[in-house]
C-alpha cells in the first residue's frame, strides 16, 4: 500500500505547527487579559464569553460535526446506501435555521450556559442531574470513543503507524487544543474547517477522475459524475421504499417529516458541543454563524457521500477488490476514504492527511470540552465543592478533559467488528434523543409542562427503546422490527404525549412559576438572514427533487 511519503510528512507537520502556534498566539493573548483580570474564569475557558465572531462560530460548529465519523463512516455509507445517507447532512441545513430561529434567542435570553443548566431552571435539580449523567455517558462512550476510533483506524490505514499510537497521538493533540479553553478552540477551528474542506475536494476531485479514466474518457470531473449516475442510479436515489436493502437505515419519508427531524432537532438545539459555540454571543453574532454553518453543511455530501459512491463504481468494476474487504473477504464500506487517500500523490496526500486529522482534532476538542464543562458546572460544582472558586472549576475542567480522553481510548478498540459506524452511532445515540428533545420542546412553548413529566420522559426514554430494539427478537417476529427512525418517532410521540397527560393531571400549579422568560419579538430575523434561510431552503428543495 502507498503509505506516506517526505513530502506528506512535511506538508503534514507544516498543518500541526501551524494550528499549534496559532492556538498558543490566541492562548496568550487572553491570557495577557486574563492576568491583569485576576486569571482565567470558566465563562471564558467554557464558552469564550463574548470573544467569538460570526464566522469563527460557524466555522467551529462545523468542525465540531465534521470528523472521521464523516470521512470515515459516512463516505463508508455512500458506498453501501448512497446518496440517501446525504440527508443527515442537507436536513441538518434546514434544522440549523430552526435553532437559530427559536432555540438560541430562548437560550440567551434566559441565560443560559449548559443544557443541564437549563432543565434546572425549567424544571428541577433531579431532571438536570439525570440527563447530565446521560450525555456524560453518550459524549464519553459512543460519540468520543467512535470518532477516537474511526480517526485512529484511518491514520493507521493511511501511515502505517500502529492504531494504539494513532490514538494515542489524537488524545495528546486534542488534549492540547481543549486546555487553551473555547475561544482557542473556536479559532483554530476556522483553520481546520479550511484545511479539512480543500483536502475533502482533493479527494473527490481524485475519485472523480480515475473513474472518468477508468472509462476512457481522461480526467474529467463532469464525465466521472455523469459515470456513476449511470452505473450506479440506485445509489442516487434520496427516499428509499420498502424494497431497499437499505430501507431500516433511512425508511422512506420517515427521512423528510419523521426520524430524521427527531435527531437533528436534538443534535443541533440540545446538544452542548454544538450549542455551546454560540451561547457566549449575542443574537445577531449567533445567528450569522449558524446561518455560515448551514451553508457550510450542503458542502459535506460533496466531501465525503461523492467519493464512497464513486469506490462503489469502481469497486463494482473490478478495482480496489483487496483493499475493500477484510482478511475474511467481507465487504468493508467504511475503507473507502481510507484508499482513495492512500492514491494521492505525494504532498496532497499530506494535505488530504491533515484535512482528515484537522476533522478528527477539532471534534474531539469540541466534544471534550462540553463533557468538562457539563462535568464541572453542573456535577463537580452542585454535589462535590458548591464554594468552588474560577480557578478551581477551569482546573477540574481541563482535569475532566483528560480523564474523558483516557476512557474513550480504553473503550475505542471494542468497535472493531463495526460494519458502517456512522449507523451505528446515529442509532445509539437515538436512543435519547426522542426524550431529550420531548423535554426540551414542552419546556420552551408550553408553560403547564411539569417536572414530574420530564423526569419521566427522562427515566423512560432509554427503556423504552431498548423495548422497541430488542422485542421483534424476543417473540420471534410477533412484533414488527422498526427501523431506527421510525423507533425515534414512536418513542417520541408516546413521550410527548405521556408528559401532557402527566402535566394536565397535576393541578397544583405549583411549578408554573418555572416557564422561561420569551418575548415574541426575540423570534424576528434580519432581512440578511430571512434572505440566506430562503437560499438554503430553495437549495434542498431543488435536491430533494431532483434525487428524490
Amino acid at each position: 500500500m502507498n503509505r506516506l511519503q517526505s513530502l506528506d510528512y512535511i506538508v503534514f507537520f507544516i498543518y500541526l505547527i501551524g494550528v499549534s502556534a496559532y492556538g498558543y498566539w490566541v492562548y496568550h493573548q487572553k491570557s495577557a487579559k486574563q492576568k491583569k483580570a485576576g486569571g482565567m474564569d470558566s465563562k471564558d475557558f467554557f464558552l469564550a464569553e463574548g470573544s467569538l465572531t460570526w464566522w469563527a462560530i460557524g466555522a467551529s460548529l462545523i468542525a465540531s460535526n465534521i470528523s472521521a465519523e464523516h470521512f470515515i463512516g459516512m463516505s463508508g455509507s455512500g458506498f453501501a446506501l448512497g446518496l440517501a445517507i446525504s440527508s443527515y447532512e442537507w436536513m441538518a441545513a434546514a434544522t440549523l435555521i430552526i435553532v437559530a430561529v427559536f432555540f438560541i434567542p430562548i437560550y440567551l435570553k434566559n441565560g443560559i450556559f449548559t443544557m443541564p443548566q437549563f432543565l434546572a431552571q425549567r424544571y428541577n435539580d433531579t431532571v438536570a442531574t439525570l440527563m447530565a449523567i446521560f450525555w456524560l455517558l453518550v459524549y464519553v462512550f459512543v460519540n468520543l470513543t467512535s470518532i477516537i476510533y474511526l480517526g485512529a483506524l484511518a491514520i493507521n490505514s493511511i501511515s502505517g503507524i500502529s492504531f494504539v499510537w494513532c490514538m494515542v497521538g489524537l488524545g495528546i493533540f486534542s488534549i492540547v487544543v481543549t486546555l487553551g479553553g473555547m475561544k482557542v478552540i473556536g479559532y483554530t477551528d476556522v483553520i481546520q474547517v479550511l484545511v479539512l474542506i480543500m483536502g475533502g475536494l482533493v479527494t473527490c476531485y481524485l475519485a472523480l477522475t480515475l473513474v472518468s479514466e477508468k472509462f476512457g474518457y481522461g480526467s474529467d470531473i463532469l464525465k466521472g459524475l455523469a459515470i456513476i449516475r449511470d452505473e450506479a442510479p440506485s445509489h442516487f436515489h434520496m427516499i428509499f421504499d420498502k424494497s431497499n436493502p437499505y430501507y431500516t437505515d433511512l425508511p422512506g419519508l420517515s427521512v423528510l417529516i419523521g426520524g430524521m427531524w427527531i435527531n437533528n432537532l436534538n443534535y443541533w438545539g440540545c446538544n452542548q458541543y454544538i450549542t455551546q459555540r454560540a451561547l457566549g454571543a449575542s443574537l445577531p453574532t449567533a445567528r450569522k454563524g449558524i446561518l455560515f454553518a448551514a451553508f457550510l453543511k450542503l458542502l459535506i455530501p460533496l466531501i465525503v457521500v461523492i467519493p464512497g459512491i464513486t469506490m462503489y463504481v469502481m469497486y463494482q468494476n473490478g478495482m480496489f477488490q483487496t483493499e475493500m474487504t477484510d482478511i475474511n473477504g467481507v465487504i468493508k464500506p467504511d475503507h473507502s476514504y481510507p484508499t482513495l487517500m492512500n492514491l494521492l500523490p505525494n504532498g496532497l496526500k499530506g494535505l488530504a492527511f491533515a484535512a482528515l486529522t484537522a476533522a478528527i482534532v477539532a471534534s474531539l476538542a469540541g466534544k471534550a470540552n462540553s463533557i468538562s464543562t457539563i462535568f464541572s458546572l453542573d456535577i463537580y460544582k452542585k454535589f462535590f465543592n458548591k464554594d468552588a472558586s474560577e480557578r478551581q472549576l477551569v482546573r477540574t475542567g481541563r482535569i475532566t478533559v483528560i480523564v474523558a480522553m483516557v476512557l474513550a481510548s480504553i473503550v475505542a478498540p471494542a468497535l472493531r467488528n463495526l460494519d458502517q459506524a456512522y449507523q451505528f452511532i446515529q442509532e445509539y445515540v437515538g436512543f435519547i434523543s426522542p426524550g431529550v428533545l420531548s423535554i426540551f420542546l414542552l419546556g420552551f412553548f408550553w408553560k403547564r409542562t411539569t417536572s414530574a413529566a420530564a423526569l419521566a420522559s427522562a427515566i423512560t426514554t432509554i427503556p423504552l427503546s431498548t423495548l422497541l430494539k430488542f422485542l421483534p427478537g424476543w417473540t420471534n417476529g410477533a412484533f414488527p422490527d422498526f427501523p431506527f427512525m421510525d423507533r425515534m418517532t414512536i418513542v417520541f410521540v408516546f413521550l410527548m404525549l405521556l408528559m401532557v397527560v402527566l402535566s394536565l393531571a397535576d393541578r397544583s400549579g405549583k411549578e408554573r412559576h418555572k416557564a422561561l422568560v420569551i418575548d415574541t419579538a426575540m423570534f424576528k430575523c434580519s432581512p440578511g438572514f430571512i434572505v440566506g434561510s430562503a437560499i438554503i431552503i430553495g437549495i434542498l428543495t431543488a435536491l430533494y427533487t431532483v434525487f428524490y
